[in-house]
């Protein structure tokens, strides 16, 4: 590695992400100062952990355009997406509104497993196909609905691929069609703008280690204007979070996340820019230099930070091992790591099994370099090109 590369280059951002200094700066005093449970009211140390708290709400709603009492802190993203589905069709059940589930065949795991557990418990789910860019289909949305449905859930950007769902023109549908909108918007914070107003988004989630902020922290938008979401709670205990989520609240983690998603809104438009142009050389260096190369995910509609390539003839757990410990990228989803299968994303956009076992993911960070991609491009080549000579 040059002498002016002195460290791994990390290419995994949609994996996690390096807590920023300024995030860090935000909670650190919450471990070892202010370190009081906010719902101790008798005294400043719970006075002051409350304030902070308080504080991480409006950060929250001034980056979707809503209120801060429509956020419920979580343990992160998983449990949001499980609370949004879970509670949102337990609560319908209950008050005899319906059993049906719509959602796509590229979702995340946590949305997927807990619509599989809802089949387990009776209710009908069903799976919508994307195109070959991963997109979803709004007409193939509408065509889904029906008198028994209660919620959608799609994603707002694919975490492996990159590609953006139409979102506004399904929450259109959906408040048309007196349905619930949910979405996993863990990928797009920070790149895509997310005001829920705009975006008819009823349930919204979010996760702190994806945007520079800490791990085991995210949070749940919940619409409390009309119409009034309700859920049915999956913790109980001591009745935090309105009831919604019992537990001691985690106070350090939710003024990180709060600091996080207020860089993360404020410097969009720097990030986007600096992303795309890093991707976007990128992309050209590897075509320069290789041919067979196939991106995976929509051409123009998709996070810019990513980019999904398949690369003929290579097999892609032996180029990342070949790129180590110089070059960390992705051979799948972070929550997929370690298994034989190959993507469910990747099989749903194409039915090119060689295109399955040979995509590698690069993440672009915000604090990337040109010369890191240059780099890169130059080690990836290389690698690429001693695997297809060893296949011959």
């Amino acid at each position: 590695m040059p002498e002016e590369l002195s460290t791994p280059i990390y290419l995994d951002h949609h994996a996690t992400t390096p807590v920023d200094e300024r995030v860090l700066s935000a909670f650190q005093p919450y471990f070892t100062e202010q370190f009081g449970n906010p719902a101790s009211v008798d005294h400043s140390f719970g006075a002051e952990a409350k304030r902070g708290v308080k504080r991480a709400r409006k950060q929250l709603a001034n980056a979707f355009g809503t209120r801060p009492e429509e956020f419920i802190f979580t343990s992160g993203a998983t449990e949001s997406d499980n609370l949004a589905i879970r509670g949102a069709a337990e609560y319908a059940i209950n008050q005899g509104d319906g059993s049906h589930i719509i959602t796509t065949v590229t979702e995340h795991d946590a949305v997927l497993e807990p619509c599989e557990h809802l089949e387990d418990e009776g209710f009908d789910v069903t799976y919508l196909p994307v195109d070959e860019h991963g997109r979803v289909d709004v007409a193939d949305v509408a065509d889904a609905i029906r008198e028994e449905t209660i919620l959608v859930s799609i994603m707002a950007a694919n975490n492996e691929i990159g590609t953006y769902a139409p979102l506004a023109e399904i929450g259109e549908l959906c408040k048309a069609e007196e349905v619930l909108f949910h979405t996993d918007a863990v990928q797009a914070v920070g790149y895509r703008e997310l005001d829920v107003d705009t975006l008819g988004v009823d349930l919204l989630s979010l996760s702190g280690h994806k945007i520079y902020g800490p791990k085991g922290i995210g949070a749940l938008y919940v619409r409390r204007r009309r119409p009034k979401v309700h859920l049915k709670p999956l913790l109980l205990g001591g009745g935090q979070e309105r009831g919604w989520r019992s537990g001691t609240l985690n106070v350090p983690g939710i003024v990180g996340l709060g600091e996080a998603v207020r860089l993360a809104d404020s410097e969009r438009e720097a990030r986007v820019v600096h992303a795309r142009e890093l991707t976007d050389l990128l992309w050209e260096l590897l075509t320069d230099e290789l041919d067979n190369l196939t991106r995976n995910g929509h051409p123009t509609d998709g996070l810019p930070n990513n980019l999904n390539v398949s690369f003929g003839g290579v097999e892609n757990k032996a180029l990342v091992k070949l790129l180590q410990p110089e070059i960390a990228v992705s051979a799948g989803s972070a929550c997929t790591t370690g298994s034989v299968e190959a993507s469910h994303v990747l099989q749903a956009i194409t039915d090119d099994e060689s295109r399955w076992h040979s995509s590698i993911r690069f993440g672009i960070g915000k604090d990337t370099t040109e010369r890191e991609i240059q780099y890169t491009a130059e080690e990836v080549t290389a690698a690429v090109s001693r695997l297809r000579k060893l296949q011959f």
